[in-house]
């Protein structure tokens, strides 16, 4: 969340009248505990100074939450980068009824590192590679790879084979949000999203594609392949919403894969490449 104006003397002091529902002594045992951080990372304790503006971490505790069983792993790890396969369902991030359930949280006691953080998202549904900053210093400089497009994203999907659509094919399209609200759409309009679509393997009544987004919006790659009359297999919400159960079905996860990222090391110079080790 972002620190609204106010002239709370102390961080301790907002969070106590923001959140009237959790005591003083709740919210100081989280700030030891390194539950309250800053956008970097960076743990903040009892003591620290309000500063209006800042973006703010904290974890929110249920009473009981759902176990997710998952497989992560880590495939890589330096002084600046840690690179995890993600599996189906698990968040990449704490958010609504996953608090720690999730890669995030996961990565964080795994490795004792407090300052991890996403370089980028991959939806909770979706499996494969996501990437981490190691060193707040550095972050910058991976999160520059992303924002100017210089990294090489490749994912793998199942989905209908279909008869009359020349691949490979790029597709264009203005996404913005839709509805319910975790739903996106496409409108007329100049283009905000692209993904390159390539048809790899036909297995019978279902094909593998490979999908190359060259930007990255919230379910592009998703609403794309509907778009075209290819929801990936098992989409629950694309091309039409088909049920808002919030019970997983672990035997029948969303078809999509991160697969392969590529990129030049900001800080080395190298050539990074890295490969998911999961299967579809």
């Amino acid at each position: 969340m972002w620190l609204p104006a106010g002239s709370w003397p102390l961080l301790l002091d907002f969070l106590s009248q923001r959140f009237p529902g959790i005591d003083r002594d709740t919210w100081r045992l989280r700030m030891q505990q390194g539950k309250v951080s800053d956008a970097f990372g960076h743990a903040l304790s009892e003591t620290t100074p309000y500063t209006a503006g800042c973006h703010l971490h904290y974890y929110r505790e249920l009473p009981r939450e759902t176990l997710i069983p998952h497989g992560a792993r880590i495939l890589y790890r330096d002084d600046h980068l840690l690179v995890a396969d993600k599996p189906h369902f698990l968040p990449t991030m704490p958010a609504g009824r996953f608090l720690q359930q999730s890669l995030l949280v996961w990565l964080r006691l795994e490795t004792g590192l407090q300052q991890l953080a996403p370089l980028h998202r991959l939806d909770r549904e979706t499996a494969g590679l996501v990437l981490f900053s190691v060193d707040a210093d550095t972050r910058a400089a991976y999160s520059e790879l992303f924002a100017t497009r210089r990294i090489l994203k490749v994912y793998e999907a199942l989905a209908p084979s279909r008869q009359g659509i020349e691949f490979p094919l790029l597709r264009r399209s203005r996404i913005v949000r839709g509805e319910p609200f975790f739903r996106m759409r496409e409108i007329e309009g100049p283009a905000n999203a692209d993904t390159a679509i390539d048809r790899v393997e036909g297995l019978g009544d279902i094909s593998r594609y490979r999908l190359q987004p060259g930007s990255g919006k919230k379910h592009q790659l998703r609403v794309h392949m509907a778009a075209l009359g290819l929801p990936i297999l098992n989409d629950r919400w694309y091309p039409e919403l088909l049920e808002r159960s919030t019970d997983d079905d672990i035997a029948r996860p969303l078809k999509l894969l991160a697969r392969r990222l590529a990129f030049t090391d900001p800080i080395s110079g190298q050539a990074r490449e890295f490969e998911s080790l999961q299967s579809l």
